[in-house]
């Protein structure tokens, strides 16, 4: 044991953030926010009564855009009116140094036309999860690939704005950004889709629009995650070699 440091400070590689140890409450799903995304007393109080000891909390998921939501009492950081929800919950997550992270994602295939109140669900091609229940989604166009991109880039800014010290991009557990890269959910034939160097552009698109964000917006250190899952159960799917080249490139970039 004298060489576990988990209560030691910890600073990450490309920002002067330090934790105040190495103890981090992963993103959980509550379900607490309201119908539309927006921050709850009830959740405020849960992340307060949670923070404090640790050196980071990651909050439950947010979605980007309205087709981005995949289930009812999800966070949203779809538009400026929930900065002030944000940053109350910001605030209660720094309680005693904690630092405090907003995760961030589209829900793609992964959610259902009942959830996004009678619109059919979005991802890189027309390919249902291969899971019961769910529905068949439209792929989206190029100009919707471009405008989510951005959308997350927006959601970046707003994650500034409220006073979180950082943002994870779940990049995991089928939701759109791995839904790109796997070769069960993109069969595109187009710049988007196709062999694996161009089913991983749109994780790095999302990746440099978010570092982008950033390095405009940002008047202090701020974190950049990416949240990965190595393999899929699906075949086709992503492989651990495919997760090992994403990891890759993803250490090109100014990820944390």
């Amino acid at each position: 044991m004298s060489g576990y440091h988990f209560l030691k400070p910890f600073t990450f590689k490309h920002q002067t953030i330090t934790l105040k140890n190495r103890i981090v409450i992963p993103p959980m799903t509550t379900r607490l926010s309201f119908e539309d995304g927006t921050v709850t007393r009830d959740e405020i109080r849960y992340y307060q009564q949670r923070a404090g000891g640790v050196g980071m909390f990651i909050t439950g998921t947010a979605n980007v855009n309205a087709l981005g939501k995949g289930f009812e009492g999800e966070l949203s950081v779809a538009d400026d009116r929930f900065i002030p929800g944000l940053s109350k919950l910001a605030a209660a997550m720094k309680t005693c140094g904690t630092k405090a992270i907003l995760q961030i994602f589209s829900a793609g295939r992964m959610s259902n036309s009942k959830i996004l109140r009678g619109e059919q669900p979005v991802s890189a091609s027309a390919v249902a999860a291969p899971r019961a229940g769910y529905e068949t989604p439209r792929a989206l166009t190029p100009a919707e690939i471009e405008a989510t991109i951005h959308d997350f880039g927006q959601a970046v800014r707003r994650a500034i704005l409220a006073g979180f010290d950082g943002i994870e991009l779940h990049g995991a557990n089928t939701y759109l950004i791995q839904q790109f890269y796997s070769p069960n959910s993109n069969r595109r034939t187009d710049e988007w889709g196709g062999d694996r160097d161009k089913r991983m552009r749109f994780p790095l698109a999302v990746v440099h629009e978010a570092e982008k964000m950033i390095a405009t917006i940002a008047d202090r250190p701020f974190l950049l995650g990416y949240r990965i899952s190595p393999e899929e159960l699906e075949q086709p799917g992503i492989t651990l070699d495919d997760t090992l080249a994403l990891i890759a490139a993803l250490k090109q970039t100014k990820i944390d």
